[in-house]
């Protein structure tokens, strides 16, 4: 047999997979080569998939949960049993293939803030993903004087990831001294016991949330909010936002706030 008779088929803008982790029965994330040509800003998405059964391969927007300046690619994902992509995604394996586009594009990212005191990271399960990215970017820290990233879930287990995220950020070379004094976690359970418990937004409106940080309620004078999460979540998040004065941003127009738009099967 030749070496090349042993050797996978390339696939059309196919990285390697370098390494997989399994969180629980319903999460895992994975790191993956990097384009030589890809540059993307910490806090976008890409469209990254698999072959599907016809040969037409199935794409799917995932955010970019290593920052800018990593020479891997890393992303965080759920395992849906019969997603058209997460099914099969679920199971890959160092070595393996998956394909990755090199145009990166979304909202998550500083530029689309107005200059500001806080800044909010809002998130629900996966949502964390982009906020992996912008939590290890040193213009995050340049540009505020305190980062809180909120996530919210229904199992512990499902908060592992941040908190190694968290952990991994206080000994990072390049911002762990700053995130040391700026960067505070703010995990929340709904359906298991934990030390902190409720809907983020159930925790914003009764001032809860504040109150445990030792922050003022939000004002969009002063703090600068991300949401990353479920459709339904993202959509209260702004409205509470809204009726507060804060005015949504993109990358042509910076405001007070922004949310992301892309979703996972």
């Amino acid at each position: 047999m030749t070496a090349a008779a042993t050797e996978p088929a390339q696939l059309p803008n196919g990285q390697t997979v370098l390494s997989v982790k399994h969180w629980d029965d319903r999460l895992f994330s994975f790191r993956v080569s990097r384009p030589a040509s890809f540059r993307f800003r910490s806090g976008e998405f890409v469209m990254i998939g698999l072959p599907g059964d016809t040969g037409k391969p199935i794409l799917r927007a995932y955010s970019i949960a290593s920052p800018f300046w990593d020479e891997e690619l890393e992303f965080y994902s759920i395992k849906v049993p019969d997603g058209p992509l997460t099914s099969k995604l679920q199971k890959i394996q160092p070595g393996d293939q998956i394909i990755v586009k090199t145009k990166s594009t979304g909202t998550l990212v500083i530029d689309a803030l107005l200059p500001g005191k806080r800044l909010w990271m809002l998130s629900t399960g996966t949502g964390v993903a982009p906020f992996a990215s912008l939590m290890r970017e040193p213009e995050t820290y340049e540009k505020f004087e305190q980062v809180i990233l909120t996530q919210t879930c229904r199992l512990n287990s499902e908060l592992e990831y941040g908190e190694d995220l968290e952990r991994r950020l206080m000994d990072d070379p390049l911002v762990g001294e700053e995130a040391q004094q700026k960067f505070v976690r703010y995990a929340t359970t709904t359906r298991e016991p934990s030390d902190r418990m409720g809907r983020i937004t159930d925790l914003m409106k009764s001032g809860k949330l504040f109150e445990d940080l030792g922050t003022p309620p939000l004002d969009p004078a002063v703090d600068r909010v991300m949401i990353c999460g479920s459709m339904g979540l993202n959509m209260d998040i702004k409205e509470i936002l809204e009726e507060r004065g804060f005015t949504e941003g993109a990358n042509s127009r910076p405001g007070e706030y922004v949310v992301e738009r892309a979703f996972v099967d």
